[in-house]
């Protein structure tokens, strides 16, 4: 958030956004529906379960996102600043695809209490107040603040990839009667569809090799923070050991495994 917000003060360099930004919602707002459809058709969940599962594979992951943007810097592959906005735009419409799809209508879809746990959660307030610090000090506050924000992620994202592998361990273990294997092939599948419609998007919207990579992982990726706070609210019918389990346990190292570097390769850097 910082080092984007830092990039875009600089003149010209929201150029591409506009595009850019309309991608990214397309993709959370639209990504929910075939996978609901195929969750729907190849299992036995119940509806508020499937929309659920749906939700966090249109929703976004920071760290996915982080992980892949650590390894364009090490390649020395720039990308438009821009592309932390993207992603927190992205984080937000799934989830309101999803609630429609376990609800069947929008009643009760914008409580005052729902509107603060989706717009307000944690996640999302970090990442855009970190943009708006990064956008109003500019690149001064950038070097400024490099030796913490550049200098110690690396390890800092070692860290939390750690404490994530833990949460899934712990995840896979308090599910106890496992997962069916139609579930696991979705959330390895999901992943690859997600893909293919972000590199689409970002032939279309004009981006760099960089930035095109970024939305194709942005595409691939599945919440595991924003969304499994709003759904446990909102749809408390839904089972988290499925949607959490998914998420976490399966596509989240997929992606970080095999899935980065696949996805880079595609849009060619």
């Amino acid at each position: 958030g910082l080092k984007g917000g830092a990039a875009i003060s600089l003149p010209g360099a929201t150029e591409g956004l506009w595009p850019a930004l309309a991608a990214g919602v397309a993709l959370s707002l639209l990504l929910p529906l075939p996978a609901f459809a195929a969750l729907r058709a190849t299992s036995a969940l119940d509806r508020e379960t499937a929309a659920a599962v749906a939700g966090h594979y249109g929703s976004v992951s920071v760290v996915t996102f982080a992980a892949a943007a650590g390894i364009l810097a090490s390649r020395g592959v720039a990308y438009e600043g821009f592309m932390p906005a993207v992603l927190a735009a992205m984080e937000t419409p799934a989830i309101i695809t999803a609630l429609l799809l376990a609800r069947g209508s929008t009643a009760g879809l914008f409580s005052r209490r729902l509107a603060r746990e989706v717009f307000l959660s944690g996640s999302v307030v970090l990442l855009l107040g970190s943009f708006a610090i990064g956008w109003i000090a500019g690149p001064a506050g950038k070097a400024q603040l490099a030796p913490f924000a550049e200098g110690l992620f690396p390890g800092a994202l070692c860290l939390f990839l750690l404490e994530m592998g833990l949460m899934a361990a712990r995840q896979l273990r308090a599910a106890g009667r496992g997962l069916p294997y139609n579930l696991i092939a979705f959330a390895l599948l999901m992943p690859l569809f997600g893909a293919g419609c972000g590199w689409g998007l970002g032939l279309l919207s004009g981006l760099s090799a960089g930035g095109h990579a970024l939305l194709v992982v942005l595409g691939a990726s599945a919440s595991y923070i924003a969304v499994p706070a709003a759904m446990r609210m909102a749809v408390p019918k839904a089972d988290a050991g499925i949607y959490v389990t998914l998420s976490v346990a399966i596509t989240f190292p997929f992606n970080i495994l095999i899935g980065i570097p696949l996805y880079l390769w595609a849009a060619g850097t």
